[in-house]
């Protein structure tokens, strides 16, 4: 890889302009597409993101950490390169970096998806020349249901439970997938309790002006509380942990993307799977490649050799892979963000 960008030990790096985009290594300048451990890490000199994205950014890096922020699709200029930032409708402050040096221009896309979701800015396409797309969900069986029909498959599975005094415990990751959920939920059914790593976020969102049903911490001191007929929602890692006790009588399931297979349901050990990512699917990949009207795309991370071949064969896109160190739906990153954002500001509801 060579140009306008280059993959370096520290990550994806800019010469012209100096600076280093979702770095895995400390550098002074970071410009960040949204707060997922992967691609937000400590120990970065500054950090670049948009207002949105600053509530969530801030638990992860530090009260300490110099955090600029700049509006959506306001570009700034830093060493002589144009930067601006662009909504991936990933999660809150979720962006998309255009980079413009020389009437040369690239776009990181970080992770994103299409389609609407009221807690984060819809998506928007970026023309330029060379895209650096993801391919979480890069394969054609990955197609998503319209979110609506999961809330409502949501709701019933929540009201059938609560019917038959079983409280309901959704996991999902605790940063973006959360919060999109507890906006679907109808907080008519019964009441909402959350994790504490859950909760964290939801402080920050709500700091961010976006609006969520009332929802309370499911935390410590609850011995004897009668919790049949709720919604539980909690992360990945407190499954099989002391924390689930106090339900007794309770039902599990899991949203996730990777629930459209059969053998990750069955893995999850959950009685039901929503399938729901804030991934692109297949489609949408194709679909945002196509808009952008590049050129030539590089694919960092998911299934990456199948998009690869398509464009390559199927369209006027030269496509290559692109190793980084990003994860996408990853189980083990989800499980790992979560327990992050648990230590930021709880005092360790999920070894309760």
């Amino acid at each position: 890889m060579s140009e306008l960008l280059t993959r370096t030990d520290r990550g994806l790096y800019c010469e012209a302009g100096d600076f280093y985009i979702d770095p895995w290594g400390p550098v002074e300048r970071a410009v960040v597409t949204h707060a997922h451990a992967d691609h937000a890490r400590r120990g970065m000199g500054a950090y670049l993101t948009v207002p949105e994205g600053e509530p969530v950014l801030r638990p992860r890096m530090g009260a300490e950490a110099k955090i600029d922020t700049v509006p959506y699709g306001e570009p700034i200029t830093i060493n002589g390169v144009r930067v601006s930032l662009h909504p991936a409708g990933h999660i809150l402050g979720s962006a998309q970096v255009r980079v413009e040096h020389r009437g040369e221009v690239w776009c990181v896309s970080g992770d994103y998806k299409l389609g609407s979701d009221r807690t984060c800015a819809t998506f928007e396409p970026v023309p330029c020349h060379t895209f650096i797309t993801e391919s979480t969900f890069g394969l054609p069986v990955y197609r998503w249901a319209p979110q609506e029909e999961v809330f409502a498959q949501l709701n019933d599975w929540w009201a059938t439970n609560r019917a038959d005094g079983k409280v309901s415990v959704l996991f999902a990751y605790a940063l973006g997938k959360a919060q999109r959920l507890l906006a679907g939920a109808d907080a008519s059914i019964g009441p909402i309790y959350g994790h504490g790593a859950v909760q964290v976020c939801n402080e920050g969102y709500r700091r961010a002006g976006i609006e969520l049903p009332p929802c309370e911490y499911a935390g410590r001191g609850e011995r004897g509380k009668d919790w049949d007929g709720a919604l539980v929602v909690a992360p990945p890692g407190a499954r099989g942990t002391p924390w689930l006790r106090k339900f007794r009588n309770y039902s599990t399931a899991f949203a996730s993307g990777w629930m459209l297979v059969r053998g990750q349901r069955r893995r999850r050990a959950v009685d039901r799977g929503f399938v729901m990512s804030d991934h692109a699917d297949w489609p949408g990949l194709l679909q945002t490649i196509a808009d952008t009207g590049c050129e030539r795309c590089l694919i960092t991370h998911g299934s990456r050799r199948v998009l690869e071949r398509y464009l390559n064969e199927e369209t006027n896109v030269s496509a290559a892979q692109l190793d980084t160190w990003f994860e996408g739906e990853s189980d083990d990153r989800g499980e790992e963000a979560d327990a992050e954002m648990a230590d930021a500001g709880n005092e360790g509801a999920s070894n309760e």
